[in-house]
């Protein structure tokens, strides 16, 4: 809608009674305007000046400094700016007056309207209402079709020509009864027509001759029974659903898009004391907080939470997001309360033995945590952005999981950050590297041992990994290092959930999570008898492959400008970016040590950098040293590096030669070659 405020013509100028004849007629030139607004020093409408009493002013002799007093007009015809623009037509209509003074809230002079202005604004607002309804049109799935007043087709929208299979160009300035020969348009009536099975809409519109013509809309009745179908099967569904909900065992809730409450079980109006005429069409976090439900809106994946109570009823709520083409449209709470005393009690008694674990209490506080979440792993790699998404679905369960990868890929980033995505990141998360810790120490390692269990045990023995990781997560790094015996007792802790410590005859239950890593090849192995095939099949529940970086190409540079920032922080430059060139050969590098390379590689870069970004020579001589071929311009990455370190030798030693020389490691003579080889000019 055109707002009124649009169309007037301020008056950026003020004309009173002591103004001129030579300035009134200045600002008329000058603007083009029929009249002035006179007013007062505040700007209140005292009259208007017009062309009229210019010109009898003129005619009168008046000079041209004399005031122009005489010749105001009192009567001025005057719009507030406020008027609704359907009313401003109107005036303008039937006004005779060609301009008209537009006053402000206050009644105070805003600007002018003219005719033309209107009429101006009006072919506007004409040509913007046509754009809108031709691309109604053409997008409608109504069938139009117009006639002018010979009732000859002047207008057919695309939707007309998949009904009836005919196109514009055929039938446009044909008779309408030549076109369907069985179609009656005497009335403005709407009836169905049966060869097309297309209810017609049938009205009469005024021409641009000022006669009658025919638009004659055309429903295709198809659709709309594939429609009352559609609803018939979803009116059974919701049947159904309402049925299962009504003798559902456990407490059901359903929501939609907006988090409003759509159907709810008995069991569940039971347990929070509702009825459901409170609930129904409500946002489900306003009448029941305590389920969380909005959770799952964030996260688009199910969870658990941990034991609520209600009423002295220990309950448990299962968090379901409801999906469609992967965006969340609603989600489900399913409330678990029946015959959970049981559970409840086991979990009492856990908490109890827990508290009398006084002795391992010191110890457990010393067990690591997950440092890193899924925000640690910069990657723009589209299978890296999948990959993530499935560990963090992995983390949400208790499976085992596998991480397979080369060295320096980020395994462990991964099992840190799975750590922290599931239900148990309150918990330890420790970690044991399998091939760093001798062999006859690594079943201790992992059980712990007793008192006198060997020569040089601690007094009252110590606890192992497995302890630690008690009701948290395990991580078994480099696990295709450990020893087949270890194996065999390793299988037995993920099978039973107990163990024995060493020189002990005590079982110990446990409730730990493995997350297990390996750069090597578990078959292969298992082929060749180096790991246990039970094994493997138990740890290899989930498995997640990490690429190497030499194929993610792309995540080359984002990690440069990523690791840079971080580095800045713990080095404490001021490194602001990378040369062209030490970017190319980056980017040209195949990186066997992948990101934990990268990494260190830019911190000595970074270390050495003396300019603000990093160049060539800044970068290992070995890397540099691989990429030989091809060339950047017209010498190679190693002499480029060659040149950047006998430039910055020259400008340490100011010039002086025989310095630069020493500091290069090399002979004078063998300097003058290279700066005759590069051409420098010293």
């Amino acid at each position: 809608m055109i707002e009124f405020r649009d169309i007037v013509t301020p008056v950026d100028c003020m004309i009173t009674e002591d103004t001129t004849l030579k300035d009134a007629l200045e600002t008329i030139k000058q603007h083009k305007w029929n009249l002035l607004p006179v007013t007062d020093s505040n700007r209140n409408l005292k009259g208007v000046f017009t062309r009229s009493g210019l010109y009898q002013m003129i005619l009168d002799g008046n000079q041209i400094d004399s005031p122009i007093k005489k010749y105001i007009k009192a009567e001025a015809q005057t719009i507030r700016i406020d008027t609704p623009y359907r009313q401003i037509e109107e005036i303008v209509k039937t006004s005779r007056v060609g301009t008209g003074v537009v006053l402000d809230e206050e009644n105070k002079v805003f600007g002018l309207l003219t005719k033309t202005d209107m009429v101006m604004s009006l072919l506007k607002s004409a040509n913007t209402l046509k754009d809108q309804l031709e691309t109604i049109l053409e997008h409608s799935n109504i069938g139009v079709l117009m006639t002018d007043e010979n009732m000859k087709v002047i207008y057919a929208n695309e939707a007309l020509t998949k009904i009836t299979g005919r196109t514009m160009e055929p039938i446009s300035g044909l008779r309408i009864d030549n076109v369907f020969p069985e179609l009656s348009i005497e009335n403005n009536v709407h009836h169905y027509y049966e060869p097309l099975r297309s209810i017609l809409y049938i009205s009469t519109y005024e021409t641009v001759n000022h006669e009658p013509g025919k638009i004659i809309l055309f429903q295709d009745i198809s659709e709309i029974e594939k429609m009352a179908e559609e609803l018939q099967s979803v009116k059974k569904l919701k049947v159904t659903i309402e049925t299962t909900l009504e003798h559902a065992y456990d407490g059901i809730l359903m929501t939609d898009e907006q988090k409003n409450i759509t159907m709810i079980s008995p069991p569940m109006l039971e347990l929070f004391n509702l009825e459901k005429s409170e609930v129904l069409n409500q946002e489900v976090e306003k009448v029941l907080p305590q389920l969380k439900l909005g959770n799952v809106f964030k996260s688009e994946t199910a969870e658990v939470s941990d034991f609520n109570e209600m009423n002295g009823i220990k309950y448990i709520v299962h968090r379901i997001p409801i999906k469609k083409d992967g965006k969340v449209i609603g989600a489900i709470g399913k409330v678990m309360f029946r015959q959970l005393n049981e559970v409840s009690d086991l979990f009492k008694k856990l908490q109890k033995a827990e508290n009398k674990a006084s002795f391992f209490h010191q110890q457990l506080q010393k067990s690591e945590l997950a440092r890193f979440t899924w925000d640690h792993i910069f990657s723009e790699d589209p299978y890296m952005d999948k990959l993530k998404k499935s560990a963090g679905k992995a983390a949400k369960g208790r499976s085992t999981v596998l991480i397979r990868g080369e060295s320096g890929t980020g395994k462990e980033l991964f099992a840190h950050a799975i750590h922290n995505s599931s239900a148990r990141c309150d918990g330890k998360f420790v970690v044991v590297n399998c091939a760093a810790i001798p062999e006859d120490l690594l079943e201790s390692e992992f059980f712990g041992y007793e008192e006198g269990a060997f020569t040089g045990a601690k007094l009252r023995g110590k606890i192992g990994k497995f302890d630690l990781a008690n009701g948290g997560t395990l991580f078994l790094d480099e696990i295709g290092d450990m020893s087949l015996g270890l194996q065999a007792k390793l299988l037995r802790v993920l099978q039973e959930r107990e163990f024995y410590r060493v020189g002990g005859n005590v079982r110990v239950k446990v409730d730990v999570r493995i997350i297990a890593a390996t750069n090597r090849s578990l078959e292969d192995m298992v082929r060749e008898g180096e790991f246990r095939e039970d094994l493997y099949y138990r740890l290899n529940v989930i498995s997640l492959i990490i690429p190497p970086l030499r194929e993610r190409v792309n995540d080359v540079e984002h990690l440069i400008y990523k690791l840079m920032k971080e580095l800045n922080a713990m080095l404490g430059t001021s490194i602001t970016g990378i040369s062209s060139q030490a970017r190319e050969a980056l980017l040209r590098y195949e990186w066997p040590g992948n990101v934990r390379e990268l990494r260190n590689v830019l911190e000595r870069a970074m270390t050495f950098a003396e300019h603000g970004k990093i160049q060539v020579e800044d970068l290992p001589d070995d890397l540099v040293s691989q990429l030989a071929s091809p060339f950047i311009g017209q010498i190679s990455l190693a002499e480029d590096a060659e040149l950047g370190a006998i430039k910055k030798a020259l400008s340490q030693a100011n010039g002086n030669k025989a310095k630069a020389a020493r500091l290069l490691g090399i002979s004078r003579s063998g300097l003058y070659e290279k700066i005759k080889k590069y051409q420098l000019s010293v």
